[in-house]
Formats: C-alpha cells, sequence, structure tokens
C-alpha cells in the first residue's frame, strides 16, 4: 500500500512537469499589427532568433534594421524591452503568437500588440497598381486642424511596393515601408518608438489620406507631386533673440555635477550643442551621426554637450534612459537633463530664453572658439531622406572645417 502511494505521488510529480513543461518562442519569420484605431492596423515584420537562450527580433522598416534584444519570460508572461527608447511590449505569449500591448509609461500610452509566426507580406495587396508614386511630393499634414504643416514626400515605387519618407520642418519620419494597392497608399513603420501608420487615396498627382500615429493621433493629410518643392532652410528656423549675445545654460549631470559653457573645458574650443530626448528616433539618427564622426575626425579643440529634454516622470528615470542612450551607441560626450516630466517645447524655450524657439528635437547649435554662435540647425536629416542625408553631411564637414581653421 505504501509502494503504491508512492507511485501515484510520482505519476503526479511527472504529470504536473509534463502540464508545465516550458513553452519557446519560434525561430523564424513573424507578422506583427499594432491597433492604431477601431478599424486600422499597423503592421510590420520582423525575424525572431535564439542563441543559447538569448532571443533577438530584428524588425525591419524598408532599408532599416532595428534589433531588439532584451527579452524577459515568466511562465507565459513576455516583456520586451526597446533598445534605446522606453517602450516596452508585454502580454502572453505560446510558440507561433504574441498578443500584448506597447507600453509608453511616462506618456500613459497603451497600444494594442498582435504577432505570428509566419512569412507574410506587410500589407496585403488585393489589385494592380493603377499609378506610380516615384518622386516629390508637396505635402500638408493636419490641414483642416488647429496646427498645419508642411513636409516633402520622397518616394520610390516598383511595382506594388513603396519605400520613402516624409521630412518636415522638424526632421523625418523616417524609414516607410508600404504598398500601392490598386489606387491605394499603404506605409508603416514601428522602430522602437515611432507607431506610424499612413493611408492614401492617390492619383497620378495627388494624394489624400489620413496619419495614424499611435492610437493617440489622428491628422489629415494632402498632398500634389511638385518635384521642385523645398522647405524651409534649417538654418533659418531657430536664431538667438535681440538683446542676447551668447548661448548660456547651467544643467547637471548623472553624478550631480552642473555645468556650464563658462567651464575652462570650452574655452577656445569649438562646440556643438546638441537639444535633444532619448526618446526620440532623429535624435537618436544624429547622436550615432556624431558619435561616427568624433570617432574617425577626433579633435582637441571640438566639443559636443547634449541637453536632454525628456519626458519621463523622475530625475532618475530621466538619468536611466540617458545611462542607457550612451552605453548602448557608445556616445563619448556629456549629456545633461535640462529638462525632465515633459519635452514640452515651450517650457524647454523657458529653459533656452535666447533662443527664439525650441522649435525642434533634435536641434544642434554650432558655437566657434569665441564663444559667439555661428549657426542653429533646427531638426535632422537622417539616412532615410537620402540625397538630403548627404548634403547634410557635406554642410556638417565644411561648417567645422571652417570653424576649427579659424
Amino acid at each position: 500500500m505504501k509502494r503504491l502511494s508512492i507511485l501515484i505521488v510520482l505519476l503526479s510529480v511527472i504529470s504536473s512537469c509534463k502540464e508545465e513543461k516550458e513553452v519557446k518562442l519560434s525561430e523564424g519569420e513573424w507578422w506583427a499589427n499594432m491597433k492604431v484605431a477601431e478599424d486600422q492596423q499597423l503592421p510590420f515584420n520582423f525575424t525572431l532568433t535564439e542563441n543559447a537562450g538569448s532571443f533577438a527580433m530584428e524588425v525591419r522598416n524598408a532599408d532599416e534594421r532595428v534589433l531588439i534584444d532584451e527579452f524577459e519570460f515568466y511562465k507565459d508572461s513576455i516583456k520586451i524591452q526597446m533598445p534605446i527608447f522606453e517602450g516596452y511590449i508585454a502580454g502572453k505569449f505560446s510558440e507561433n503568437e504574441i498578443k500584448g500591448n506597447f507600453i509608453k509609461e511616462s506618456l500613459d500610452r497603451v497600444v494594442p500588440f498582435h504577432a505570428k509566426l509566419g512569412d507574410r507580406p506587410r500589407f496585403k495587396v488585393s489589385e494592380k497598381p493603377k499609378v506610380n508614386l516615384s518622386g516629390i511630393w508637396e505635402v500638408n499634414f493636419d490641414f483642416d486642424g488647429e496646427s498645419p504643416y508642411p513636409a516633402k514626400g520622397i518616394f520610390t515605387q516598383e511595382d506594388d511596393k513603396v519605400i520613402g519618407t516624409f521630412r518636415t520642418n522638424t526632421g523625418d519620419y523616417r524609414y516607410l515601408e508600404g504598398v500601392v494597392d490598386g489606387n491605394e497608399l499603404k506605409l508603416s513603420t514601428f522602430d522602437g518608438a515611432h507607431v506610424f501608420l499612413f493611408n492614401a487615396t492617390a492619383t497620378d498627382s495627388t494624394l489624400g489620406g489620413v496619419f495614424y500615429s499611435g492610437n493617440h493621433s489622428i491628422e489629415n493629410f494632402k498632398a500634389r507631386r511638385n518635384e521642385a518643392f523645398e522647405l524651409a532652410d534649417a538654418n533659418t528656423l531657430t536664431y538667438i533673440k535681440e538683446g542676447y549675445e551668447k548661448l548660456d545654460f547651467t544643467f547637471p549631470d548623472a553624478d550631480g555635477k552642473f555645468t556650464s559653457l563658462a567651464d575652462k573645458e570650452f574655452a577656445n574650443k569649438v562646440v556643438l550643442v546638441q537639444i535633444m530626448g532619448t526618446w526620440c528616433p532623429n535624435c537618436l539618427d544624429e547622436t550615432k551621426f556624431y558619435v561616427d564622426y568624433l570617432k574617425n575626425n577626433p579633435n582637441p579643440d571640438l566639443k559636443v554637450i547634449a541637453l536632454a529634454f525628456e519626458y519621463a516622470k523622475t530625475k532618475e528615470k530621466a538619468f536611466e534612459g540617458i545611462d542607457r542612450l550612451k552605453k548602448r551607441i557608445g556616445v563619448p560626450y556629456q549629456i545633461l537633463l535640462a529638462q525632465f516630466g515633459s519635452s514640452d517645447k515651450v517650457l524647454a524655450n523657458e529653459k533656452l530664453p535666447m533662443l527664439n524657439h525650441v522649435l525642434s528635437y533634435p536641434t544642434t547649435i554650432y558655437i566657434d572658439k569665441k564663444g559667439n554662435i555661428h549657426k542653429i540647425h533646427t531638426g535632422f536629416n537622417g539616412p532615410a531622406t537620402l540625397e538630403k542625408h548627404e548634403e547634410f553631411k557635406k554642410e556638417f564637414n565644411e561648417t567645422l572645417t571652417e570653424l576649427l581653421s579659424e
């Protein structure tokens, strides 16, 4: 009888172990969507791999590859932390499915997320394209709202596939990928921060549609083909106001040390002051550019310093984001905390009252060896803008060569 009892217990344990068998995500191609409106889903593709128990997903947006490699598991729960930004995906998973939400805690934003194993197109296409949208477009976003703004659409279409971006006076919408289905344009991107979906009806010369930014913002937009269209000069949008002579600030670093341009380390140096936020993909593009430039062009007469305007709700969380950025991409220069709890540009301008406004994250202020402002560049033309990015690099090199030779 005693042996029978032991056998029953052993069988029970074995059965329990079978029931609690660890479930692992399947490697391979996955298709995901994010619900940005009741009837609108933002799709994207990613590849999931495993190496010695560590998982990584590579998200694809046109020519961009975003590597996300911080996974946490507990039973059938999962958390996927974005590599630089504070957002994360949290939910339940099985071998072939993940269902949950993309969450940005500081902004109280939650976007439903769903992914399934399988190699399928980003967008479903039901008919051949009736138009070819390759070229330059003059775009007006939120034209019927309170804050209309211009943009430049840059698209390349092959068959039904479309890649490109929208440039604005404050930066670009990074790598967009999609299709033309009949006369319907569909574009999307998810890069760990942006959750962007663009739907439009197209003719050979016009576009009219809707821009969804996550599930918190919807803007109508319209466009017309215009190969000659150009945005305002990025070097004219932000400037020092009358009555001020120089840039002045004092902000702390993670150790509590306050830094000012009056400090000896900046005397007789060319200084780039980068206005940015760790939450901002365009700022990340610009920061990567500066990191690469400094690595390949070391010069003791050049200093770069960043002023971070963070929407993290606490100072500690803000510095966590700064530390994360510095470690992930190897930022060699100081990043000071100028503001936390909000990235509001009106509040930001109160911290830098000598500027007419803080129009964009990022913005870079070029200061010569005498401490005078040489120019202020608003926004950043990232690699998705193609020739505009090349133009920026050329201008950047020419400006620094001029300032460093003085």
